[in-house]
């Protein structure tokens, strides 16, 4: 098992945009071979000295998949490449992290 971190930032003020589009995809994702979770998180303030200030363009992706081989056939997916170009003028940037247990 793998978990994925995807942390996603958006255009100012196109974050329920972004959203809107990506909760289209979450059950095409959900039903894929392998995947075991998959979901948006935003930031949610909580006052902990340590915790990151909030980010209002930015999108969290929490994901668990069966291994790193249902990962990449998700990666290659009509729905996502669909997706891609539906959010290009929305992204811009992303940073994916890619975990397994300890």
């Amino acid at each position: 098992m793998i978990y994925v971190i995807a942390t996603v930032n958006v255009a100012e003020g196109k974050r329920d945009a972004f959203l809107e589009i990506f909760r289209r995809v979450v059950p095409s994702v959900l039903a894929e071979k392998g995947c075991l979770e998959y979901g948006p998180a935003v930031d949610c303030p909580t006052g902990i000295p340590v915790q990151v200030l909030e980010r209002n363009n930015t999108v969290t992706i929490m994901e668990k998949w069966e291994s790193p081989e249902a990962l990449k056939a998700h990666l290659t997916t009509p729905h996502m490449l669909a997706y891609r170009k539906e959010v290009k003028e929305i992204v811009t940037g992303m940073k994916v992290e890619v975990l397994k247990p300890a």
